[in-house]
């Protein structure tokens, strides 16, 4: 006989007839709960890859210290502009030391802003900004081409494989520069492309090598505009074209008005910046270089979408998912939970941090339209140059 407990239990198991709808339910759950788990540990190997990245060729113990050091050089923690402009090198390297596999988690190969159409991914996006630079540029197969502050090379790559050119990229930062060639490697491209590790404000190449040059929200980081044009210039043939995206401010900006200010410098300690200069100062630097300006224009303000969207934390979109606030919120997690149990670097969090105040100031500017990562301008030098 059974007993009164058995049957107790007897009497919740589910009925023959119903058997197989129960069976059925039991493994939708389990499924989902694999995925589940799938998906939580991809995460953590993502978030894991990122965090061990935080440094570059910083010694892992040392990370704090870089991140310290780095923070001093700014506005926020009582930094001037010209202790920036003096030490770019050191400040500029300790930035994409510090903050390159964060980039490259968030954002991709390509380290840039673009204008945007309904309908278009951030990636589709990027891609087409850097086929327009190369159209503009009137690239043709086989041409020698330099790309100024080339970061890991998505640019370099892209505009290659597109303009079936032989692009040379100037970087000073050698983690990006060892990454760089990896994905070079990967992409087929190492045969026709190459880095280069030099500061772009005294160049190793010889007066008039380059068919073309470019520069991708790259020459931002030159103390001394002028300086840096003067120097492409000078490896630019004669007759030759060089473009680029300026990240500026615009004539909506007000140095008196304290919102603006701390926009700025929110931009500024969040994307290793000596400083920001205004449209019209880039302009001028470039004819004094001895270019003859083609055409300039902000392209920021005919963009049909935001360019700052993939930063809002009011937008959420699945393509971008890892830029979105609920992306943004889950990184963060991750990375202080990795720095808690030693799996990443200490100071790791702090990159993650005034990363965050970047994108702030990146998107406010942008709100105010004080700001634009995308001042394009196409210059030439002249023939006789």
């Amino acid at each position: 006989m059974f007993s009164k407990k058995a049957a107790t239990v007897f009497l919740f198991l589910p009925k023959e007839r119903n058997f197989s709808a129960f069976h059925a339910n039991c493994e939708k759950q389990l499924r989902k709960i694999i995925l589940i788990l799938v998906l939580l540990l991809l995460l953590f190997q993502i978030a894991f890859d990122l965090a061990s990245g935080v440094g570059g060729k910083i010694d892992k113990t040392e990370v704090l210290s870089a991140v310290e050091k780095y923070e001093k050089y700014h506005v926020c923690y009582g930094g001037e502009e010209e202790e920036r402009k003096a030490n770019y090198t050191d400040m500029v390297n300790k930035y994409y030391d510090l903050v390159t596999s964060f980039y490259e988690f968030g954002w991709g190969e390509s380290f840039h802003f673009a204008p945007r159409w309904k309908g278009e991914s951030l990636q589709e996006s990027i891609k087409r900004h850097e086929h327009f630079l190369a159209l503009q540029l009137g690239l043709k197969s086989g041409q020698k081409v330099l790309d100024v502050g080339c970061g890991i090379g998505g640019p370099l790559r892209e505009i290659a494989r597109f303009s079936s050119t032989s692009v040379t990229g100037l970087n000073n930062n050698e983690y990006q520069i060892t990454r760089g060639k990896e994905l070079n490697r990967f992409a087929g491209v190492d045969k026709t492309c190459n880095f280069v590790k030099a500061d772009f404000m005294k160049m190793p190449f010889p007066d008039n090598s380059f068919d073309a040059v470019y520069a991708i929200e790259a020459t931002c980081h030159a103390p001394d505009a002028y300086g840096c044009y003067k120097e492409i210039y000078r490896v630019l043939k004669p007759g030759q074209c060089f473009a680029a995206y300026e990240w500026c401010l615009t004539d909506a900006f007000d140095p008196n008005n304290q919102e603006h200010k701390k926009i700025k410098a929110e931009i500024e300690i969040g994307d290793g910046l000596p400083d920001i200069r205004s449209t019209r100062k880039c302009l001028e630097a470039l004819k004094q270089a001895g270019f003859e300006v083609i055409w300039e224009k902000d392209l920021a303000p005919d963009s049909p979408l935001p360019w700052y969207l993939p930063l809002d934390t009011s937008h959420f979109s699945l393509s971008s998912f890892r830029l979105t606030s609920v992306g943004r919120f889950v990184t963060r997690n991750m990375v202080k939970a990795l720095e808690f149990v030693g799996l990443a670097p200490k100071g790791s969090q702090r990159v993650q941090d005034f990363l965050e105040k970047a994108a702030e100031g990146l998107v406010a500017g942008g709100r105010k339209e004080i700001f634009t990562p995308m001042y394009f301008f196409l210059a030439r030098k002249p023939q006789h140059g």
